[in-house]
């Protein structure tokens, strides 16, 4: 996506060769054209699936997740980092290391929101080391829904997110694919079809 791309190369902060900051306008301010337009190229890349559940992990998916399914039309869950006090009922939980918080935690998803009726898409911001999206899909598994894929709003090529999702056989596309990076500099691969598992 070119114009996410610009956005990254424009506004993005690379602090190092592994931490890109987006905060402006991806995941804390946030461009809600922007989170639109990919909300409706995931429609588009994910057209030939019947998709009836968005899901994400909360809370940087969120906006890409609602905008997925705004875009089809269906509606979304997240997973839940801590469990509430009004989730009360069964849940499929994983556990999930987060990279940025450098913490563990579990994420729930009630069972009245996922089942084998599903056709689920994971939507997430960043995929990296694949921690998180890795318990998602095992949630999905677990429900007994069908995994139509997952879709990244920006993916570190670099690190070992998409080769875990390719070992449990999942389709993963990322909207802009990083082969590199250094303070000033980002190197994006740019032939994503050729790419999917």
């Amino acid at each position: 996506m070119k114009e996410l791309q610009e956005r990254i190369r424009q506004e993005g902060l690379i602090l190092s060769d592994t931490v890109l900051k987006v905060d402006s306008f991806l995941n804390h301010q946030v461009d809600t054209k922007l989170a639109l337009a990919i909300g409706q190229e995931f429609k588009r890349i994910f057209a030939d699936k019947t998709i009836t559940k968005v899901l994400t992990i909360e809370a940087s998916g969120i906006q890409f997740a609602m905008a997925a399914g705004i875009a089809l039309d269906v509606p979304f869950v997240y997973a839940k980092k801590k469990k509430a006090v009004t989730l009360s009922e069964s849940v499929y939980s994983a556990p999930v290391h987060s990279f940025t918080r450098q913490e563990t935690y579990q994420v729930s998803i009630s069972q009245k929101y996922l089942g084998p009726d599903d056709k689920v898409l994971i939507v997430d911001d960043f995929l990296a080391t694949g921690a998180a999206l890795v318990g998602l899909v095992d949630i999905v598994r677990e429900s007994g829904a069908e995994l139509a894929g997952v879709g990244c709003v920006i993916e570190k090529s670099f690190q070992e997110g998409r080769g875990l999702l390719a070992a449990k056989g999942v389709r993963v596309h990322s909207l802009a694919r990083i082969a590199s990076m250094s303070p000033g500099h980002v190197d994006f691969i740019e032939d994503e079809e050729l790419a999917q598992v």
